[in-house]
């Protein structure tokens, strides 16, 4: 079964529509996490939970620097400390997305279909994707980290919110 947007929705308003969901979802996941477990680490190779909630901010700035920039990839952007608290993390997200939201909105199809992003997409890979699959790309790995970062909140003893479906702390019925 194939899924078809309405011709009258462009591109840019379908990301931006899955992009505010998406980040509104992520945030309510981030809120849910209890103060004082910022440091949680449930493996030597995982990240603790303030850093990896930091890759959201991350990402939106690697968003807006994508679509906006000529960039090298091969030496990317170096991402501000890590801030302590959770409370910090869901600040800089709010002013990221929310800036990374009026980026989009202000570029045409045209361009964000027209361009493209020379971004690494494996060890020693670049890939030339557009800037609307770039968006979708960094978008999907959101997701992927957020999908992460649910598993540190139920660690946590957090509640955690429903995301696609209900969940044991926030049935539907």
């Amino acid at each position: 079964m194939t899924a078809t947007a309405p011709s009258s929705v462009s591109p840019r308003q379908q990301f931006l529509s899955a992009f505010e969901r998406e980040c509104a979802t992520t945030l309510r996941v981030l809120r849910a996490y209890p103060k004082g477990k910022e440091s949680l680490k449930p493996h030597p190779k995982c990240k603790d939970a303030v850093n990896l909630a930091w890759i959201f901010v991350g990402e939106m700035g690697m968003m807006q620097t994508g679509i906006t920039t000529d960039f090298d990839w091969s030496n990317p952007p170096k991402m501000p400390p890590t801030p302590a608290t959770m409370d910090e993390v869901i600040g800089a997200f709010e002013q990221m997305a929310a800036a990374a939201s009026r980026t989009v909105a202000g570029m045409t199809d045209e361009e964000l279909t027209g361009g493209v992003v020379h971004f690494p997409s494996g060890p020693g890979k670049m890939a030339t994707p557009s800037r609307l699959d770039f968006l979708w790309f960094v978008l999907s790995d959101q997701i992927h980290h957020r999908g992460q970062f649910s598993i540190y909140l139920r660690m946590a003893d957090g509640k955690l919110p429903s995301i696609y479906g209900p969940t044991a702390d926030e049935p539907w019925m």
